[in-house]
């Protein structure tokens, strides 16, 4: 199965895709990661992230054709990067499933992006102001997902299992 995990920078994707690989078990694939490591070999492409969103679509390709279930932790706004989940799951053969990830206090969201930003040594991560400015190109998910906000569920790792199974 391919999971994709979207939602804003600091709305605690990571954290959840995370917890819930270790119960599955699953990959966990971040887009982050991977353009932070081009960033940091100084990789420049004309369409920044662009590359990274690609180089994780083959990765997750990969280890789904051998068997493995694959979370894609990614903020995945706009309807051509999600296609290009659905195509990754249609030539691999396995099930898509979305959870869309979202912190409904905006207190608490504001805390932990300016803590990420704040524990970070590379360029990259946003701060609060970007993360707004990011919201209006963040286009709402249209179809079946699960919707999990971190700040109000005590313990999402066991509903978003079922979901996914």
């Amino acid at each position: 199965m391919l999971a994709v995990f979207a939602g804003l920078p600091g709305a605690g994707k990571s954290t959840l895709a995370a917890r819930v690989a270790e119960a599955l078990p699953a990959t966990v694939l971040a887009v982050d990661t991977v353009d932070f490591t081009l960033q940091r070999y100084e990789v420049h492409e004309p369409r920044p992230g662009y590359a990274a969103y690609g180089v994780v679509a083959a990765l997750a390709e990969v280890n789904l054709k051998i068997g493995r279930h694959v979370i894609i932790d990614a903020v995945s706004p706009v309807k051509a990067a999600r296609q290009l989940w659905v195509e990754v799951a249609e030539r691999a053969g396995v099930p898509l499933r979305v959870v869309e990830v979202v912190c409904g206090d905006d207190a608490e969201h504001r805390r932990r992006v300016e803590a990420r930003y704040a524990g970070r040594d590379h360029d990259g991560i946003p701060d609060w102001v970007r993360v707004l400015e990011r919201q209006p190109e963040y286009e709402p998910y249209p179809g079946p997902r699960l919707v999990v906000d971190t700040f109000l569920a005590r313990e999402p790792v066991e509903p978003v299992v079922a979901y996914l199974s």
